[in-house]
């Protein structure tokens, strides 16, 4: 296993975690926050945070031998700090987001109410409300309007005759609102596991089964009632349905239509970056599969404006986000633009940044990264390069949701040690990719045909082998439009590989030559 990934798993105690994400700023924050609280600083869960700073791999056994702490104490010490770093973060301005700030008045109207002082509540409950609204939290405004109503039974205003049936008419829309987003939402939520655990749909019966789940499940709905919140989860579920379904068309389609919501209003991203960001990524990503190259630039370019001006705001969270859907989609780039050369220098940034976030990054993106790296080297053919890459993702364990990934690295590993001559190696490599494929459910028909065919390859004589190779060529391309064998494709461009065997032209100029042809449509 890859040292990154290791440290990545190692490294995953929640305490721990959280302050190797604070900024200098926050951690100043921290120290000044404890400062007042009066006769702390020298509190144990002050000296336990200050050790655990310094620390650069969690390890108990440092953290007991310290004698800040007994192991019998330990747990109950970190459960306080961790409370109190969450006290002082929420304190901390660039954390003062819309919902705190509703939350925070709401809280205070709560306090009003308690001490009697309704008008004073109702009054601040009013604006909050207002900005709630304004600002698309409607499960909050809907907590207000409630809180409102219990209110209004303690003491009523009579400044309003109708405070009453406003209040009431009030409550139902917010409800109906919020029913038919938490409905969307659940949808969306749905595929996307689903996504996950299964991948695209394979077959006839799992199109089916898709189908009928997602239109069973799409909540009846007026549009024209819809705000920003519930067009962003009916976006969503048609995305995800779309991947599902390997409609990129459609992908690209509700992909495009969820980034609009931001794009209509731009101190939306501000508010939702995480849902920008993702929105962004997923238009890429189908710009990508349906091979829209100048769209894909396009996109790409406006991507790297929004982040120069300042639209979204930077966080732990968000620079992590930017780092992976900003440089997957300038490796994404030179892969259509069969430019693998120009894009090499990529691979030192994406490696230390790696590095840099390996406490919060999942081992998944990494070896999705690292596969993207061996992608590009192979376009190279800088084939002991990408086999040194590839080996990071077959050598990975406990990766449960990238098992299409493991399948088509070994598959790529294999053209790779043949194209590096590596005979020797060959026969372990087949043996070692059978081994792992037949473990895997519903193998695709190209993975089967391609494996097979290339196994035979050793037995044939040096001057039939470009024969061989139009053999393969013409299985495999039957299945480059086919329903629910085209994605393989999008993981590993075997044809062009082929192609470049038959032609004798590098894998770069072949690809070039289609990049150029998908231009002109």
């Amino acid at each position: 296993m890859s040292k990154n990934i290791t440290l990545a798993n190692q490294q995953n105690d929640a305490l721990f975690v959280l302050i190797k994400s604070l900024t200098k700023s926050e951690k100043r924050q921290f120290n000044l926050y404890v400062g007042r609280l009066g006769g702390n600083i020298d509190a144990k869960f002050f000296s336990l945070f200050k050790f655990l700073e310094k620390l650069k791999v969690y390890n108990e056994k440092e953290i007991i031998k310290s004698g800040i702490v007994s192991k019998q104490q330990l747990s109950n010490l970190k459960a306080h700090l961790y409370k109190q770093i969450l006290i002082s973060l929420r304190l901390n301005p660039a954390h003062k987001n819309i919902r705190i700030q509703i939350r925070e008045q709401l809280d205070f109207a709560t306090v009003l109410y308690q001490k009697g002082l309704y008008k004073q509540s109702l009054k601040l409950l009013d604006k909050a409300k207002t900005f709630a609204l304004e600002n698309e939290e409607k499960n909050i405004a809907y907590e207000i309007v409630e809180l409102e109503k219990v209110i209004e039974t303690q003491f009523i205003t009579r400044s309003l005759s109708n405070r009453a049936d406003q209040l009431s008419e009030q409550a139902k829309t917010l409800s109906q609102q919020n029913v038919i987003a938490s409905k969307l939402s659940n949808l969306s939520l749905q595929l996307y596991s689903h996504l996950l655990q299964n991948g695209y749909v394979k077959n006839n019966e799992e199109l089916e089964f898709i189908n009928s789940y997602f239109y069973s499940k799409l909540p009846k709905y007026d549009f024209n009632t819809f705000g920003f919140r519930e067009k962003l989860w009916l976006y969503k579920s048609h995305l995800w349905f779309s991947f599902l379904t390997q409609d990129f068309l459609q992908s690209y389609k509700y992909a495009k239509k969820w980034v609009g919501l931001f794009q209509e209003n731009k101190k939306l991203i501000a508010l939702h970056p995480v849902f920008y960001l993702k929105g962004k990524n997923y238009l890429l990503e189908a710009s990508f599969f349906v091979k829209k190259i100048s769209t894909f630039k396009e996109e790409l370019q406006s991507f790297e404006e929004d982040i120069a001006q300042d639209y979204i705001p930077l966080n732990t969270n968000t620079e992590v986000l930017l780092f992976q859907y900003i440089y997957a989609n300038k490796l994404h780039l030179h892969f259509l633009e069969a430019t693998f050369s120009e894009g090499e220098y990529l691979v030192a940034i994406i490696n230390k940044k790696i590095e840099q976030y390996q406490s919060r990054l999942d081992s998944h993106h990494i070896v999705m990264l690292y596969y993207k790296i061996a992608c590009l080297y192979f376009g190279m053919g800088k084939n002991e390069l990408c086999i040194k890459y590839l080996k990071k993702i077959i050598n990975s364990k406990n990766l449960n949701a990238a098992e299409d990934l493991q399948c088509f690295a070994r598959v790529l590993n294999l053209i790779a040690h043949y194209e590096c001559g590596l005979d020797y190696d060959l026969e372990r490599q087949f043996l070692d990719t059978y081994k792992f494929l037949i473990k895997m459910e519903n193998l695709q028909e190209v993975q089967k045909e391609f494996i097979t065919s290339i196994k035979d390859l050793s037995d044939v004589f040096p001057h039939e082998i470009k024969h061989e190779f139009k053999k393969i060529h013409a299985r495999l391309k039957k299945y480059e439009d086919h329903p629910y064998e085209k994605r393989a494709f999008l993981y590993l461009d075997i044809l062009s590989w082929l192609e470049s065997k038959i032609e004798n032209k590098p894998i770069a100029t072949i690809i070039k030559e289609k990049s150029n042809f998908h231009l002109k449509k």
